[in-house]
């Protein structure tokens, strides 16, 4: 499978780190709100982009770039990732994974090979409101919940993250978004935007009052959390 998306230099997609963003086609999600709408839900007409023709511009910047950050999209339905991701390491980058974390044996296979440096997974809402902030009817979290325990357990370098609005998301949601990660190394309360490339629109982000109340609640069940985005 070829890329879909090729963002050359970007210097807010892995913190401090120079990196090249590469965006898959489709997904087992329909977030509403997700960004990258085309991507998702017309996968088929999505561009291609050669692989060589990648692999070329990361040779060259080779000193430039520190990085190379896979999102999507869902990154780990594509097929061959794993034989990109090597032929990314050959060349010396570090990798940031990003993913919904509903496949954990992608994510074990990546990291048993040492392909990936950072794991960033989205965690949509609390268990209850899960699928409904998904766009889907119904949704077993058996596999996230794999993941989770995974990174929080043997994995060095990860952060979750909530994208919040106010449609979605309530402060008790976060007591229960706490519990779901619990033991966590790193966390963070994402402000909404809302663009042109969304799947839906008219959603509204926490203002910045309330995502502080949200921040709190998760560091009193100890997990060390961060706003996103947000004005401060």
């Amino acid at each position: 499978m070829d890329f879909s998306g090729f963002e050359k230099m970007s210097l807010v997609d892995f913190d401090n780190r120079v990196s090249t963003t590469l965006f898959t086609a489709g997904c087992d999600l329909r977030c509403p709100f997700c960004h990258n709408g085309e991507l998702v839900l017309n996968p088929s007409r999505a561009p291609r982009i050669p692989w060589a023709e990648i692999m070329d511009y990361l040779s060259k910047r080779r000193g430039i770039l520190d990085a190379v950050v896979i999102t999507g999209g869902e990154p780990t339905l594509m097929n061959d990732l794993i034989d990109k991701l090597r032929d990314i390491k050959s060349l010396g980058y570090l990798v940031k994974l990003d993913t919904n974390g509903n496949r954990p044996e992608k994510i074990k296979g990546f990291y048993k090979e040492g392909l990936i440096d950072y794991v960033a997974v989205d965690i949509k809402n609390s268990e209850a409101k899960y699928a409904l902030t998904c766009g889907l009817k119904s949704m077993d979290l058996g596999r996230i919940k794999d993941t989770i325990a995974f990174l929080v357990n043997e994995f060095s370098d990860y952060e979750f993250r909530t994208t919040a609005m106010e449609e979605f998301h309530q402060e008790e949601d976060f007591e229960d978004i706490a519990r779901l990660i619990k033991g966590a190394k790193r966390y963070f309360i994402q402000h909404y935007k809302d663009r042109e490339g969304c799947i839906e629109h008219g959603f509204h982000p926490l203002s910045t009052e309330k995502a502080e109340r949200c921040k709190t609640i998760m560091e009193k069940a100890g997990i060390p959390t961060g706003l996103r985005g947000f004005e401060l």
